[in-house]
């Protein structure tokens, strides 16, 4: 019932934060967002297999689309893509749609899905490990599964730390990192993953950012290239064990 009580209030403040589609679409229009959306779409097409014959793959299912997914590409390239949200509004536009709560069991058969795409959605969920779990059921041996997150650990908030300042997604009062239950480092993501029956094969990051007092930020994607356990949201891809 504990738990239950926590995804009720969790789910009830995301909706208030994140239900208006606008607000949502200028969020992903950043250049800093756009970046991270592109890493994670390379790294699924670079994981999945080519496209077979027109109609006769596994679907791609990507969870937490929002007003914008990410995976047009993948569907032009000849993949079947669901878009999932918990708000009905957010999926309008979509071609393929299920409404479900990212919370509770997927509405997926067993082995049914060639990928699971999850962006910027792992944080908000109370028991991550669940929703692992639920992935790994309803992916086919050896599918694919991407997700994106912010990073607990970027270098700006390792140094806060050690001077005595709490990295900013713990912070309950910022106006919208406090809604992040479970925030990551890329290695407790990478054990998470492995606890719930995933071989990770890729981790990548979209920049190490630095932010200015004047509210500007100091951006490099190449640091992120070398060290995406310093940058500002992980993008890593796994595969299910079978």
């Amino acid at each position: 019932m504990a738990a239950r009580g926590a995804d009720e209030h969790a789910r009830a403040a995301n909706q208030q934060r994140y239900g208006d589609g606008e607000e949502v679409r200028r969020y992903l229009a950043d250049p800093y967002h756009r970046t991270r959306r592109a890493i994670a779409v390379r790294l699924l097409t670079g994981a999945l297999a080519a496209p077979p014959a027109a109609g006769t793959a596994a679907p791609i299912l990507e969870i937490g689309t929002g007003s914008s997914g990410m995976l047009d590409g993948a569907a032009g390239a000849g993949y079947r893509v669901i878009e999932a949200d918990l708000a009905p509004d957010a999926l309008r536009e979509a071609k393929t749609a299920v409404c479900f709560d990212a919370a509770c069991s997927l509405p997926f058969r067993t082995g049914s899905l060639a990928a699971v795409v999850m962006g910027e959605l792992i944080e908000h969920v109370y028991d991550p490990v669940r929703l692992l779990a639920e992935c790994h059921r309803a992916l086919r041996p050896g599918g694919v599964l991407v997700l994106t997150t912010p990073n607990l650990a970027n270098v700006q908030d390792r140094l806060r730390f050690l001077l005595g300042y709490a990295p900013r997604h713990v912070d309950p009062l910022h106006p919208y990192l406090r809604l992040h239950i479970r925030p990551f480092t890329l290695s407790l993501l990478d054990r998470t993953l492995r606890t719930a029956g995933f071989q990770p094969i890729a981790a990548r990051s979209n920049y190490v950012v630095w932010r200015l007092s004047s509210g500007r930020w100091w951006k490099s994607r190449l640091l992120a290239r070398f060290a995406p356990g310093l940058g500002g949201s992980l993008v890593l891809s796994a595969r299910r064990i079978p």
